[in-house]
């Protein structure tokens, strides 16, 4: 058996055609082809259901493109390791953020970065807690900032980032007469915009509001945090997002910003990578790095914080 075959059949269950998985693959489609009958022929079981086109993976198939990944990862893995003894850490790491870590997964990135110069990052975000599990799962992605509660169920190795608070957003004309703080329940009567439901953070606001006898239902949802920001600078709708997400920016040019209170919700944001052993050194490096930041001192927002343009 060999490594490229299983290349060959990773890409094949991906793109679910042969065409495409040849083409992703850079070989001809006759080439992929033969080097797939002789992976069938080797372990004596065929793996894809052939009829004009692809029609699916066998049961037998859908078993070996978990090993193949978790091999193909495994291999990858090993080779950065001897690269990183020879000449330091090169490689990409592929690390997802949920919507609401976009801008503080910049930290740990650039922290990352000054150590390891040779390495290159690539960030994907807009992704929900799920996406991330799943992609870490099957080796799409080496590290993933997010929520602890979804990464500590899956059995992902962890490691604390920041403790993650809850304001209110609000334009001036919507809530003239602000506090220095506001009660949840005094939130709800306010026109709201919120992210939607797939979000960890959305289903903790919801628990929030639940925990006092309420149902959350904001007229307006979206998946993206610049959607959601841009939308409360009409002046029309309020909205609740984490504090955290405000440091980049400064905070927010217009809207005013309350701090959450009665009760004080909060959520742990951890780096969250596989927990096989002795996986990827990429990953275990971004984890090492991210460990070492004081990004609660650095953020310095607690329950009784508020800002103001």
């Amino acid at each position: 058996m060999l490594f490229r075959q299983l290349e060959y059949f990773v890409a094949i269950a991906r793109e679910q055609h042969f065409g495409r998985a040849a083409e992703a693959s850079y070989v001809s489609q006759p080439a992929l082809s033969s080097a797939i009958h002789k992976l069938e022929q080797e372990l004596n079981v065929t793996l894809i259901n052939r009829g004009h086109a692809f029609e699916g993976l066998t049961p037998e198939g859908e078993r070996l493109v978990i090993w193949a990944k978790r091999i193909l990862a495994e291999h990858d893995a090993f080779k950065a390791e001897v690269r990183a003894v020879q000449s330091g850490l090169t490689g990409t790491l592929r690390v997802g953020a949920t919507p609401t870590a976009s801008t503080t997964v910049s930290l740990p990135v650039e922290a990352f970065a000054a150590i390891h110069p040779l390495a290159k990052v690539r960030v994907q975000t807009r992704l929900s807690a799920d996406d991330l599990v799943r992609m870490l799962s099957e080796f799409e992605l080496d590290a993933a900032v997010m929520a602890a509660g979804p990464a500590d169920e899956a059995g992902l190795e962890t490691v604390p980032l920041y403790d993650e608070d809850y304001v209110l957003i609000v334009p001036r004309e919507l809530l003239p007469d602000r506090g220095t703080s506001m009660p949840w329940v005094e939130a709800h009567r306010l026109p709201l915009a919120m992210l939607d439901q797939r979000m960890h953070s959305r289903k903790l606001i919801d628990q929030a509001f639940a925990d006092q006898g309420l149902v959350l239902d904001p007229q307006v949802e979206t998946d993206s945090i610049a959607s959601l920001y841009a939308l409360v600078r009409t002046g029309r709708w309020a909205s609740i997002v984490p504090s955290n997400w405000l440091f980049p920016r400064g905070g927010p040019t217009g809207p005013d910003v309350v701090t959450m209170a009665e009760p004080v919700a909060r959520q742990r944001i951890v780096v969250a990578i596989g927990s096989r052993e002795p996986g990827s050194l990429i990953a275990r490096s971004f984890a090492k790095t991210a460990a070492a930041l004081s990004l609660n001192e650095l953020f310095a927002i607690g329950p009784s914080a508020t800002r103001t343009p």
